[in-house]
This record gives structure tokens, C-alpha cells and sequence, in this order.
């Protein structure tokens, strides 16, 4: 069933509409896990569309959303997926809500007497919180090619580590709560005591239907850790888990093109070519960027003009 989440009106007869599909399975039983420990129905968010310029949470909306209904009697407990909570942003092709100006993932936890954003904000919390998980699904920017990897402040760490590997995802990393801006939607789900995992994956205004499949499978294998999935899901290999110290930065000092050289996702060793930047106007390399460190590559540039500071990639070290 579609439930209305947050209504607005807007200027020439418009109306701002954030929309869920909620799932509620219809097995009788829990499948074990969680459910069966605590008596209770699970229920998991699934969360994308919070920036406008990040796609790849569609597919999973999507795919997902389609598995559980063609399968309610393998379903114990609710699903409810939000696949657009920046609809504004979306239609317009931008990362934050058009006309205002705003990164709606710096708004949280929102105030229900605040402007339009704030509202929403406070709207998303509000519905979200209480449930058991909630999975929150970026994309990279236009600019970085990021494999499948959960984010994880070091302060929720403890509880959300035993649940990311689940996501099938490749990377998780754990970083540093000083890095952390308070105003998101999953640290402020995660002070509320709302168990919330952040993917990130593949790249802006585009859909990687490989990642997208695979973490469509994810959010089932998180289902049936919980108990409330009874069906088939695809288990991939543990993830790698690592914390800050562990990566590389690669920036350009140059202005140019950037032409990678290795392939993205692959391990590299020390001092391996990465990519160059070249000059399109002189016709000459402007300069050779390498591997500080043997690791696995697990962001890429994607858009080749690039600046002195530029992100180019970024290495994960003491990778076995």
C-alpha cells in the first residue's frame, strides 16, 4: 500500500507529496533471528532519494518493493520503503531542495514549526524511527565512482557492525565521530535509537544495476537475520573492515583530464599507475599519479576535468 509520509502545498497549484510503499508480509510466523528472540514483527526502512543527484537507491526500491509483494506469505513483520524524499531535488536534477537552496541531509532532525524543509525533515524522522533497521542509500557524486560500502560512525559502531556485512556490500568503513555532521538523517536516527546503516554506492545521476541488484539481495539476507524474511536471498563473501588510518588519498596538483590506468575495485600496489592528467590544449601530460600505498581501490574519478586538490581516488591499505 502507498501511505502518504509528508504533504505540502506549493506555489501554482503544486503539492510537495513524500510517498512510501509499505510492505506487510503475511506469514504467521517469525524465520528465527531477532524476531523469534523478541516476540515482536520487525520492520526495516529502506531510504533513498535524500539527495536528488543520487539514483542508485532506486533500483533497490524498486527490485525490492517487487520481490515482497510477489512473496507476502515469506514476509514477517513490514517493510516500508521511502524511495524519494527529496522528490523536488529528483524531478530538477539537483543534489539539494530546489528554490531553498538547502542539503536536506544536513536538516535532521527537522522541527515540525520550521520552514518547509525542517517539516519535512521532522515528518521522515518521525514515520522512520521505532524501526528495527533502517538502511539509508546514497550514491557518490558525479564525480567519484564508489564501490558497494557501508559508513559507520565510530559512536554507533557496536551496534550497526554486527548488521553491515549483511548488505553484500564490499567496504565497511568506520570512521571517525569528529568527521560526523550531527545533522544527518542517520545520526540523528541513531540517537533516537534507531538502528540506521548508510550505503553508499556507485556513481551520481546514474544507476549501476549491478550494485543495485546486489543490494537488493542484501536488504533480504538483513531481513532474514531479523526473522522476518523467509525467502531465498544471494550471501556474498564478509566485507572488508576498516577504520580511517587505514586510507590513502590521491589528489591532483595539476589541471587537466584525468585518464585512470587501473581499474576501479581492483587491488594496486605501491607505485602503480592510477591514471594521469592530461593537457588537452598543449597536447602534453601534465602529470603521473601512482599508488602511495598497495591496496584496494575502492573510489575512482569518474569525471575526467579535474583541478590542483581534486579527489582522484582513494586506497584502502593492509588489505589481505
Amino acid at each position: 500500500m502507498i501511505e502518504t509520509v509528508f504533504s505540502a502545498e506549493l506555489p501554482v497549484g503544486e503539492r510537495l507529496l513524500i510517498q512510501k510503499h509499505r510492505i506487510v508480509g503475511t506469514a504467521r510466523a517469525p524465520f528465527g533471528g531477532e524476531a523469534a528472540t523478541r516476540g515482536t514483527r520487525p520492520r526495516i526502512a529502506v531510504v533513498t532519494g535524500i539527495h536528488g543527484d543520487e539514483l542508485e537507491g532506486q533500483y533497490v526500491a524498486f527490485g525490492l518493493g517487487r520481490v515482497l509483494e510477489e512473496n507476502l506469505d515469506l514476509l514477517y513483520g513490514t517493510v516500508d520503503i521511502y524511495p524519494a524524499i527529496n522528490p523536488l531535488g529528483i524531478n530538477s536534477i539537483e543534489r539539494g531542495v530546489p528554490m531553498f537552496d538547502v542539503d536536506l541531509n544536513r536538516t535532521f532532525p527537522g522541527t515540525s514549526r520550521g520552514d518547509l524543509t525542517e517539516t519535512l525533515t521532522a515528518a521522515v524522522m518521525d514515520d522512520v524511527s521505532g524501526a528495527d533497521v533502517a538502511v539509508d542509500i546514497h550514491a557518490s557524486n558525479i564525480f567519484l565512482r564508489e564501490m558497494p560500502q557501508v559508513r559507520i560512525n565510530e559512536l554507533s559502531a557496536e551496534s550497526l557492525l554486527p548488521l553491515a556485512p549483511l548488505l553484500n556490500v564490499d567496504y565497511v568503513w568506520v570512521h571517525a565521530s569528529a568527521t560526523v555532521l550531527e545533522s544527518t538523517f542517520a545520526y540523528a536516527l541513531n540517537e533516537r535509537g534507531t538502528r540506521t546503516l548508510v550505503v553508499e554506492t556507485g556513481v551520481g545521476m546514474r544507476i549501476t544495476e549491478e550494485y543495485g541488484k546486489r543490494l537488493t539481495q542484501g536488504v533480504l539476507r538483513l531481513a532474514a537475520h531479523l526473522g522476518a524474511w523467509g525467502g531465498d536471498f544471494e550471501e556474498r563473501p564478509a566485507p572488508i573492515i576498516s577504520r580511517d588510518g587505514n586510507v590513502s588519498y590521491l589528489n591532483a596538483n595539476a589541471e587537466g583530464i584525468f585518464l585512470p590506468r587501473a581499474e576501479h575495485g581492483t587491488m594496486v600496489n605501491e607505485g602503480q599507475l592510477i591514471g594521469i592528467v592530461a593537457d588537452p590544449l598543449m597536447g602534453r601530460l601534465r602529470e603521473r599519479i601512482v599508488a602511495p600505498t598497495s591496496g584496494l581501490l575502492f573510489t575512482l574519478r569518474e569525471y575526467p576535468v579535474v583541478y590542483p586538490g581534486s579527489l582522484l581516488g582513494r586506497i584502502l591499505g593492509d588489505v589481505q
